[in-house]
Order: structure tokens, then C-alpha cells, then sequence
């Protein structure tokens, strides 16, 4: 399992057909919105991303491993289903720790913008 690979094919696709099998049941994840554990309750956080979020878009600028650790370093981009439908952009990047067995332990997404940042996109239109 080259999982370097398959996370490349997964951020083309997202949130579409998702590898749930490179992470560990007990999966730690946190970003700034929110904070749990379990592949479970990964798999809906996607469903819900999918389900609600238009043209939902993650572009992956730079991914790197060091030992147990990958960071991938990203753009996420959507239409939020508002009459006016806002583009949303967070950059940001991850860090995903390994197990011994290869698997995905702990998930965790950083912006570089703040959450009122993010909300204020909704609101008022990009300056250029």
C-alpha cells in the first residue's frame, strides 16, 4: 500500500470516494470547527462535506513524509448552498501520524485563516 499515492487520488477526488481504509478505527481527528475520534465519524463528516457543499474542490499544493509523519499542505474550496452561493477558500495543511502497521492515527488540519475569516466569506466579497 503506497499511502503517499493514495492520498494524492483521494484530495483529487474529495469528498468523493474516500480511502477509509488507510485510517485506524480510533482515529484521532481535529480542526479548528471541530475535534473527534473514530473512522465512523470521519466517514460523515465526508458524507456531510459531499452531501451539502457544492463543487466542493481540494487542491494539494506539497505533500512530504518524515518518519511517521505526512503533512500535505492544501487549498479546500466550495460553493456553501446560500441563495448567493459564496465561494469558500480555507488554505491550510495537515499532519497525519502513522501507526506501526501503516495505518492513519491521528488527523489533524491547521488554516491559515481564522474561523470569523472563513465565516466572513459567506458575507462580504473578495477584495482583489
Amino acid at each position: 500500500m503506497d499511502i503517499l499515492q493514495i492520498l494524492k487520488d483521494d484530495y483529487q477526488r474529495f469528498p468523493v470516494d474516500q480511502t477509509y481504509s488507510i485510517y485506524a478505527k480510533d482515529v484521532y481527528f481535529k480542526d479548528p470547527t471541530s475535534e473527534f475520534r473514530g473512522v465512523d465519524r470521519y466517514q460523515r463528516t465526508i458524507a456531510f462535506i459531499q452531501a451539502w457543499f457544492r463543487h466542493c474542490k481540494m487542491d494539494l499544493h506539497k505533500m512530504q513524509q518524515t518518519g511517521n509523519i505526512i503533512r500535505t499542505d492544501w487549498t479546500l474550496s466550495w460553493n456553501t448552498p446560500l441563495p448567493w452561493r459564496p465561494r469558500i477558500t480555507i488554505p491550510g495543511w495537515s499532519e497525519l501520524t502513522l501507526n506501526a502497521d501503516g495505518l492513519i492515527v491521528s488527523h489533524l488540519d491547521y488554516w491559515h485563516c481564522s474561523r470569523l475569516d472563513v465565516l466572513k466569506q459567506h458575507f462580504l466579497p473578495k477584495t482583489r
